[in-house]
C-alpha cells in the first residue's frame, strides 16, 4: 500500500498544538514545519548564508544568529524583500520536509502528518495531501484564548486573527474538521476517530500483522540459534 500525506493546520490559538500532542501520543509521525523553518536558518546552513548575503550583517544578533524581529520588520514593510526571503527559505524547508517524509516511509509508516500553519493560505501544498485536517474553534473562542494566552488587548488580538485566512473559510477547504470549541475530552474523542480513519486500511493492517509474525519468527529463530551457541 502506498504512503500518503495528511496536512494539519489551524488558526492562531485554535488548539493545534493540543491536537499534535494527542496525535504524537498515539504514535503518529508528525513533521512540524515551524521547527524546520527555524532550523534551516541556523548559522552554517545554506539559507543562513544566503540571507546574510542579501540582507546584510545588521540583521544578526551578537551570537551570530538571525534576529528574527529585525528580519520581520524588513519584510513586513517591503513585499519584494518578503518574496526574496521566501525564495531563499522555502526550497530548503521543502527539502528538509521531504527528507523526513522519506525517513518515516523507510521506517514503515503508512502516512505522515505535516503540521503546516499556512497550509490553506499556500494552496499549492494542499494538492499533495490525501487528507487535510483543520483544528477549528469559533471566532469568539479563538479571540478569548489568544487574549488569555498572550496577554493581549482585544484590538491587538483581533488584528492577529485578521492577518490569517478566517477559520470559517479554511473549514470549507478541509477534508476533516476537528471542533476544538469544547472540553479537551471531546477533542480527544475526535482525534481518536480521525486516527482510526487514517489507520483504517485492511491491507495495511494485514501487512503489519504479517510483518509482526515475521519479526516474532525471526526473534524466535535468533533465540534458538543463541541457545544452540551457548549450550
Amino acid at each position: 500500500s502506498t504512503m500518503f500525506l495528511v496536512g494539519l493546520s489551524g488558526g492562531i490559538a485554535s488548539g493545534k498544538s493540543t491536537v499534535v500532542a494527542m496525535l504524537r501520543e498515539l504514535g503518529c509521525a508528525v513533521i512540524d514545519a515551524d521547527v524546520i523553518a527555524r532550523e534551516v536558518v541556523q548559522p552554517r546552513r545554506k539559507a543562513y548564508q544566503q540571507i546574510v548575503q542579501h540582507f546584510g550583517t545588521e540583521i544578526l544578533l551578537e551570537s551570530g544568529e538571525i534576529n528574527r524581529q529585525a528580519l520581520g520588520n524588513i519584510i513586513f514593510s517591503q513585499p519584494e524583500k518578503r518574496r526574496l526571503l521566501n525564495a531563499i527559505t522555502h526550497p530548503e524547508i521543502q527539502k528538509e520536509m521531504l527528507k523526513q517524509v522519506l525517513k518515516y516511509f523507510v521506517l514503515g509508516y503508512r502516512y505522515v502528518i505535516l503540521d503546516i500553519p499556512l497550509l490553506f493560505e499556500t494552496r499549492r501544498l494542499t494538492r499533495f495531501m490525501k487528507h487535510t485536517v483543520l483544528v477549528y474553534c469559533d471566532p469568539q473562542t479563538q479571540l478569548a484564548r489568544l487574549m488569555q494566552r498572550d496577554g493581549l488587548a482585544r484590538a491587538e488580538a483581533e488584528a492577529r486573527v485578521a492577518s490569517q485566512l478566517p477559520l470559517g473559510e479554511k473549514r470549507r477547504l478541509a477534508t476533516h474538521v476537528l471542533d476544538n470549541n469544547g472540553e479537551r475530552e471531546s477533542t480527544r474523542r475526535q482525534v481518536l476517530r480521525l486516527h482510526a480513519l487514517l489507520e483504517g486500511s485492511w491491507d495495511f493492517l494485514w501487512a503489519r500483522l504479517a510483518l509482526g509474525a515475521a519479526v516474532v519468527g525471526l526473534g524466535g529463530l535468533a533465540c534458538l540459534l543463541l541457545q544452540r551457541f551457548v549450550s
